[in-house]
Order: structure tokens, then C-alpha cells, then sequence
């Protein structure tokens, strides 16, 4: 994460216990829609994508579990009385599974534009799912980012920037799948896969660096160990 949104998660951070507890629950809720959501968009998305051969799609799926699992984080976090203990160690999670997304996908799109006669069908199915996404995420994410800022998380920032990340790769998916039905362009689909790669890749350096960033509200992993001794309370 940025100095300069590390700053803006400090500035914007509430105190007041019982807000904050508030918000927690807030928090909570939103990672269960989005876990909710994410999970039967990737079962749709890797489905309708195996069947049309489409690395795009596949990769789009698979950025969905990855959000499954940074919304279980989230929940996972959020459970503990003080989830500003357990912030850093999500942070790394998030990293790992961007990294492992970025890695598949690479390498399916890759193997897709190199192997004769791999080029993908089109899918109806999967144009649909992406406009839908397309509308939807924004919202959810915009949600999300405005209760991190207000409990100076940057666990959940970074699951909204995730979601936001899904925003995204909706509309490069969509163009992808779009050319190939549209005008037969195959190479378009493992391209748009590699856009997806590029941008996971770079999503998990922003969360492996923000476990760098704490906030002034956070605790240590000292802390979740011996809770007593803070008086922090959720």
C-alpha cells in the first residue's frame, strides 16, 4: 500500500469504541456478501470458461476465489476481539493468494497464444456474467473502502481494492470475450488473461507492502497474545 493511502487509512480512522464496533460488524457483513457473491461467480465464470476454453474466463473465476478467500480473511480477522492484531498476517494472505492467481493465469494465457488450435469459443455465458459484475462491484467496493478508512484497517482497504480489482477486470474480460464472439479475434481472450495476471501481480506487491504500513489504532501480534495488557477493546 501507498504512503499516500496509508496516510489517508491513518487520518480517517474512528476511536470511539462503540463505533468502531460498529463498523466492525459492518465489516463483517460486507465480507460475507462478498464472499456470497464471489463464490457463485467463480463456479459460473470457471465452468462456463472450461467449456468455452476461454483462459480469460477461467482466470476471471479464479479471481473470484481469490476474493472469496480475502473476504474470509476478513471475516477471520474481524472474529477476534482485536482485529487490529491480526492485520498484517491477512495482509500477507491476501499477497500470497494474488501471487498464486497471477501465476495460473500466466501461464494458461500463455500456453493458450503458443498451442495451435487452443483458441477459445465463444460464451454467451460469460459476457453476461461480467456486465453483471460490471454493475454490481463498484458499489460493494466503495462500501468496503469507506469502512476500512473509518476503522484505519488496511485489511479491509485492501479487500475493497480487490473488489475494486474485479470492477476491472469485468470490463477487460467482457472486451475479450466480446472480440472473439464478435469478430473471431481468439488472441484477444489469453491476452485479456494476462492483463488479469499483470494486475493481480501488482495487487499482491500493494498488500505484501502494506503489511509494512500499521495504523495508529493497531495492535501487535504481542497484543493478540496478551490482550489484558492493551485495554483495547472491539
Amino acid at each position: 500500500m501507498s504512503a499516500t493511502g496509508s496516510a489517508k487509512v491513518h487520518a480517517t480512522a474512528v476511536t470511539d469504541p462503540a463505533e468502531r464496533a460498529r463498523l466492525g460488524r459492518r465489516a463483517r457483513i460486507l465480507a460475507g456478501t462478498s464472499v456470497a457473491y464471489n463464490g457463485v461467480e467463480a463456479v459460473v465464470a470457471v465452468a462456463a470458461g472450461l467449456v468455452a476454453g476461454s483462459a480469460a474466463l477461467v482466470g476471471f473465476g479464479l479471481d473470484s476465489v481469490v476474493e472469496v478467500s480475502s473476504g474470509l480473511i476478513v471475516l477471520w480477522q474481524f472474529r477476534h476481539t482485536m482485529p487490529e492484531s491480526r492485520e498484517r498476517r491477512a495482509l500477507r494472505l491476501m499477497a500470497f493468494s494474488f501471487f498464486a492467481l497471477a501465476a495460473y493465469v500466466t501461464y494458461d494465457s500463455v500456453h493458450a497464444l503458443l498451442v495451435p488450435g487452443a483458441e477459445p469459443e465463444p460464451s454467451p455465458v460469460g459476457i453476461g456474467l461480467a456486465v453483471v459484475s460490471l454493475m454490481l462491484m463498484p458499489f460493494l467496493s466503495w462500501a468496503q473502502r469507506r469502512t476500512g478508512r473509518a476503522l484505519g484497517s488496511h485489511a479491509v482497504v485492501a479487500d475493497s481494492t480487490q473488489t475494486l480489482l474485479c470492477t476491472y477486470l469485468s470490463a477487460v474480460l467482457l472486451v475479450g470475450l466480446v472480440l472473439n464472439a464478435a469478430l473471431g479475434w481468439g488472441w484477444a481472450d489469453p491476452v485479456a488473461g494476462l492483463v488479469i495476471a499483470a494486475v493481480a501481480f501488482r495487487e499482491g506487491l500493494e498488500a505484501w507492502r502494506g503489511e509494512q504500513c500499521t495504523c495508529h489504532t493497531a495492535g501487535t501480534d504481542d497484543d493478540a497474545e496478551h490482550p489484558a495488557d492493551t485495554h483495547a477493546h472491539d
